[in-house]
This record gives C-alpha cells, sequence and structure tokens, in this order.
C-alpha cells in the first residue's frame, strides 16, 4: 500500500497446496506456501525462517498461522500471529486475534476478534508458544 512495491511478487513459493486438496493436521514449514486448497490445522512456519504464507481467495484455513509474512486472501477461522508483516486482502474473512508488527488491510477485508500490534521481539518469542491441536487425523499428514 505505502510501499509501492507488492511483496507477492518478488517471492518465490517452494509449496503449493492445490485447490483440490484438503490436509487435516499440522503443516510445518519453511521458504514460501502457497495456500488454494482446505487445511483443517495449524500453518507453523520454522522459528527464524523468514517464511511467507499466501493463502488465496480459493483457500480455507481452519487452525492458527504462525509464520513472520503472512497474505491472506480468503477465509481463516483462528489467530494468526505475523511476526514481520501481515497483508489483509480484499477478500480476507479472519474469524480470530491477530498478532502483528506490521500490518496493511485494504477494504473489504475483515476480522472479527481483536487487532494485537506487538513488537518484533514479542512476535518472534510468541511463535515459540505451544499451539492448539489440529484435530486428529485419519492417514499420514506428513507434507514434504
Amino acid at each position: 500500500m505505502f510501499s509501492g512495491k507488492d511483496k507477492s511478487s518478488n517471492t518465490h513459493y517452494d509449496t503449493l497446496i492445490s485447490s483440490k486438496t484438503e490436509i487435516e493436521g499440522n503443516v510445518r514449514f519453511s521458504g514460501g506456501l502457497h495456500v488454494d486448497g482446505v487445511i483443517k490445522g495449524n500453518l507453523l512456519a520454522e522459528v527464524g525462517s523468514g517464511a511467507v504464507v499466501r493463502i488465496s481467495d480459493q483457500a480455507r484455513v481452519e487452525g492458527e498461522i504462525r509464520a513472520p509474512n503472512i497474505i491472506v486472501n480468503g477465509p481463516v477461522e483462528g489467530d494468526i500471529h505475523a511476526g514481520e508483516y501481515i497483508e489483509l486482502a480484499k477478500h480476507a474473512q479472519i474469524t480470530g486475534d491477530v498478532y502483528y508488527s506490521m500490518m496493511e488491510m485494504v477494504l473489504g477485508a475483515s476480522v472479527n476478534g481483536q487487532l494485537h500490534h506487538v513488537t518484533a521481539s514479542k512476535a518472534v518469542s510468541k511463535t515459540d508458544k505451544p499451539v492448539k491441536k489440529a484435530p486428529a487425523a485419519k492417514e499420514t499428514d506428513k507434507v514434504d
């Protein structure tokens, strides 16, 4: 919005969860993660990885998201912890609290919860806290 530089256009996404995919359980990642599918569990980036997660308007996340850099353009049911920045795009629909250091929110995005501004050092320490358990899955949930 203010930077004149699109953060998402120069980001490399290592992992894509397609719109035809549904995952039950936690997803741990580093690097870039682009989600078009459904995740019923938590998205957890490695601490200090500089990871980026992008939730598209086709996606749905039911669980917490903890990553340094987060771009949301779809529905998320759960708390979001952004260590560095979060961008809430036009179709973002958050049901839960948002913890952020820097935020960009465009017209059309909605948050049904509280916004908590935290300093960068507090944001990093909060990502180390345990998260709510994801629903038990029927099959192996490991994503490489």
